[in-house]
C-alpha cells in the first residue's frame, strides 16, 4: 500500500511538475510578446528608451537594402523623426514565439500593421539578468505573390536608373 501511494505521489508530482513548466513556457512568451509590444509602442511614442532595448551590438535590418544598422546607427538615422516626437507605429496582427530551453534566447516572427501597410519581421531577443535585449531585428515588406512581377520589374527599373550625384 505505502509503494502504491509513493509511485500516486511521484506520478502527481511529476504532473505538477510538468504543468508547471508548460505554464513557465507560456509565462515567459507572454514576457517576450510584452517586450516586443512595448518596444514598438516606444517607437510610436518617440520614446529614446527605444533604442535602449537593443543590445549595444544589436542589428536592425530596415526594409531597403542599404538599411543594416547597429544600434547606434539606427539611432543616429532615426533622430529627426524621434526629434519630432513622431516615429513609426507598428501594431503586431500576430507573432510567433520560440526560445531556447534555458530562456537565454528567444526568437520571433510576426506581422505586423503599419503606415506601409501589412509588414513582416523577425527578431532575437537576448534575455539575462537585466532583463531583455533585441540582438537582431529584420523587417521587410508583405508583397502578394500575385504582385511579385510587377513589383520586381519596379525594383529592376528603378535600379537601373543612373544614381543621382551628389
Amino acid at each position: 500500500m505505502k509503494k502504491l501511494f509513493a509511485s500516486l505521489f511521484l506520478l502527481l508530482c511529476a504532473g505538477a511538475a510538468c504543468a508547471q513548466n508548460a505554464l513557465s513556457d507560456d509565462a515567459f512568451r507572454q514576457r517576450v510578446h510584452g517586450f516586443v509590444d512595448q518596444w514598438h509602442a516606444d517607437a510610436a511614442r518617440a520614446d529614446s528608451v527605444y533604442f535602449d532595448k537593443m543590445a549595444p551590438a544589436g542589428v536592425y535590418i530596415g526594409t531597403d537594402k542599404s538599411e543594416i544598422w547597429t544600434r547606434e546607427e539606427f539611432r543616429a538615422w532615426a533622430k529627426p523623426f524621434f526629434d519630432r516626437k513622431k516615429a513609426w507605429a507598428f501594431t503586431a496582427i500576430k507573432r510567433n514565439v520560440y526560445f531556447s530551453p534555458d530562456k537565454k534566447y528567444a526568437w520571433f516572427d510576426e506581422q505586423l500593421n503599419t503606415q506601409m501597410g501589412i509588414c513582416q519581421a523577425s527578431g532575437v531577443i537576448h534575455h539575462s539578468a537585466d532583463g531583455f535585449q533585441i540582438e537582431h531585428y529584420q523587417l521587410s515588406l508583405a508583397v502578394p505573390n500575385p504582385l511579385m512581377d510587377k513589383f520586381t520589374k519596379a525594383i529592376a527599373e528603378f535600379e537601373a536608373q543612373p544614381v543621382p550625384a551628389k
